[in-house]
């Protein structure tokens, strides 16, 4: 729109179009009493009225125009150009570390443990758009499903891919999969790097001890947040696969590593949480999206041009040229 920058600084000047009816009526009133009244027997010799005589009135229409034109010209018109300029930091290079060891189909989250957080991982994923962030899946051994990438559609897509396979050695390397993260952001020069790891069990595979990983990970500056995922008690697991090819669930006890999680999170600076049911899971990637935000600065440059200066000499104009017409064409009216 054209007057969608047109602002006013002193816009209470705008009460004084209140003045304008009542000089109108003031007018009428004058023009009613100046009026004489001459009774006669005929108008017939009256009959071609002076057309200067009817255009009168303009002069006062030319008075009130130039009074209105003042009255926009004390209100300051001026069109603003905002121009801005965002400053924001390098952004924070995050890795999501997976645990997809057969244990993640166990069934305490709704509809397993894997699937709940798919559901979650993704939305953190799409709410994080300054940021760089890569994959990395684990159980026997680890590695990279998705490096560092700004694509988050990418990102996203690895998620809907996550899954449990046969064709990655069994156990859980937390290790592993601690030390391939850290190997993917040691040579970020983000601001901050962050390792997201999740599990839902204990270290019982891989030649890389989680201490270790956790020393490299202290050493690059590689913040680390840890998850615990499962309920606290039983759980109903897949302990064995049938002949058909689909697994075999019992209730068996949910055991992880606490302590270690603990550790790897408190020595790197980072924070442990337990996801028991889908909304703690939920509630923790948001804390973390909470925690991890990337610094933007915007600002916002305002470039002022008066307009004022155009009312008050469309309002001169008018004037002079009442003042013209009243001393000339209508001065034997006047």
């Amino acid at each position: 729109m054209i007057l969608e920058n047109f602002t006013f600084e002193n816009p209470s000047w705008f009460w004084l179009f209140l003045s304008i009816p009542l000089a109108v009526f003031w007018y009428w009133r004058k023009r009613q009493e100046q009026t004489a009244t001459l009774k006669i027997s005929s108008t017939q010799g009256f009959s071609k009225k002076s057309t200067l005589a009817q255009l009168r009135p303009l002069l006062f229409i030319l008075k009130m125009l130039s009074l209105a034109l003042l009255i926009i010209a004390m209100a300051r018109p001026r069109t603003v150009d905002v121009s801005t300029k965002v400053k924001k930091t390098e952004g924070i290079d995050i890795i999501i570390s997976v645990d997809i060891s057969a244990s993640m189909l166990a069934r305490d989250l709704k509809p397993n443990r894997i699937e709940a957080l798919k559901d979650v991982a993704r939305k953190f994923v799409q709410g994080r758009p300054n940021d760089r962030l890569g994959l990395v899946v684990y159980a026997g051994e680890s590695y990279t499903k998705t490096p560092l990438t700004s694509d988050k559609s990418i990102m996203v897509s690895a998620i809907n891919n996550l899954d449990y396979s046969q064709d990655i050695e069994g156990g859980t390397a937390i290790g592993m999969g601690l030390a391939t993260s850290v190997n993917k952001l040691k040579d970020s020069e983000a601001e901050s790097k962050v390792i997201i790891l999740l599990t839902d069990g204990e270290n019982n595979s891989g030649f890389i001890d989680p201490i270790t990983a956790t020393q490299l990970a202290v050493e690059y500056g590689i913040k680390t947040y840890t998850i615990a995922i499962g309920t606290k008690g039983m759980a109903m697991s897949p302990v064995g696969i049938r002949p058909n090819g689909q697994f075999e669930y019992r209730n068996v006890e949910v055991s992880i590593d606490e302590e270690l999680m603990k550790t790897i999170a408190d020595r790197t600076g980072g924070k442990y949480f337990r996801a028991t049911d889908n909304e703690s899971l939920q509630s923790i990637y948001d804390e973390i999206d909470t925690l991890e935000k990337t610094e933007i600065e915007e600002f916002k440059f305002y470039n002022y041009e008066e307009k004022y200066r155009l009312f008050l000499l469309l309002a001169g104009g008018l004037l002079f040229l009442e003042f013209l017409l009243k001393h000339t064409l209508f001065r034997s009216f006047v």
